[in-house]
């Protein structure tokens, strides 16, 4: 028996995701095949490659080396497969790219337009994630570029991030209800806030925005997408932060008002990132120059 790239980028997931169930989810396999991968590993080698804890599994010592190389392993075959796929820099095949859910709706039909008209010559596959998947998608190959709305980690193999723009956000609240502007995000009740469920960045930038307990238990709402939570805010259940480039398309319901904030405010900057051990550096960078200014165009 020996080791196949599929298996090492399982491997590798595991260690990025420190937990079985969203290395399967990043992955696209289950979580029970996702172990079976691993368990035939551990079998191979005679010892264990995780310590599997009540709430996540981490690397052991043997683990840590183990990991390290098998990603110099996949860095390699994935670079030597773009050298043989190239052509004039650029990829045979359609480019695989991610975007958070709170950017994808609101900015792809702004952008796609303009990608395929400014190159012609290329296909992209498009899907949509959240950033701990993203990430995880480009460390273990089955994406090629992904957008996102937070900084990249520092651990894994590295990654080239290239700045596209700002995102403030501005409050969202029922037409019905008095508010003073500017709004200052002190001056709210946490008790209204509204947020998304776990696992969205948005999420956790406004819990850090607006000050708020991050415990999730000690909040009774979340929801899976911003739609939903304009929705209840329509009605009058709470307010919401949202973030600028989504108020062309969520804040068309007149029920709703937006609100500045009080200055410095709160926002994200939103970047495409990639492998820096890419052979098509050239091309991602082109697309980031694309998106930024399809997005100065727009204002």
């Amino acid at each position: 028996m020996s080791f196949t790239l599929k298996q090492l980028r399982y491997a590798i997931a595991v260690a990025e995701a420190g937990h079985f169930g969203r290395a399967a989810t990043a992955s696209n396999i289950s979580q029970p095949a996702l172990s079976q991968q691993i368990q035939a590993i551990e079998d191979y080698c005679g010892t264990p490659l995780f310590d599997r804890l009540t709430r996540a599994v981490r690397p052991t010592p043997f683990g840590r080396e183990f990991i390290e190389r098998a990603r110099r392993v996949v860095d390699g075959a994935e670079a030597l497969a773009a050298f043989a796929m190239g052509q004039a820099g650029n990829p045979e095949r359609p480019i695989r790219f991610g975007l958070i859910p709170t950017v994808a709706p609101y900015l792809l039909p702004e952008i796609f337009p303009a990608l395929t008209k400014g190159l012609p010559g290329l296909d992209f596959a498009v899907s949509e994630n959240r950033t701990e998947a993203l990430i995880a998608g480009l460390v273990d190959g089955s994406l090629d570029i992904a957008l996102i709305g937070t900084d990249p980690p520092d651990q894994g193999p590295k990654l080239t991030r290239a700045q596209l723009f700002d995102d403030p956000f501005v409050l969202a609240t029922s037409r019905d209800e008095e508010t003073a502007e500017p709004v200052a995000l002190s001056t709210l009740s946490p008790e209204r806030i509204l947020l998304l469920d776990e696992g969205h960045c948005f999420r956790d930038q406004t819990i850090a925005a607006c000050r708020l307990d991050s415990d999730p238990s000690a909040r009774t709402f979340a929801a899976t997408s911003l739609s939903t939570i304009v929705e209840f805010v329509a009605n009058g259940q709470g307010v919401t932060l949202l973030p600028q480039i989504a108020l062309r398309k969520e804040a068309t319901d007149p029920r709703i008002a937006i609100h500045q904030l009080v200055s410095p405010g709160a926002g994200r900057r939103l970047s495409l990132v990639w492998r820096e051990a890419t052979p098509f550096a050239d091309t991602f960078a082109e697309i980031a120059a694309i998106i930024r200014h399809t997005r100065r165009k727009s204002g």
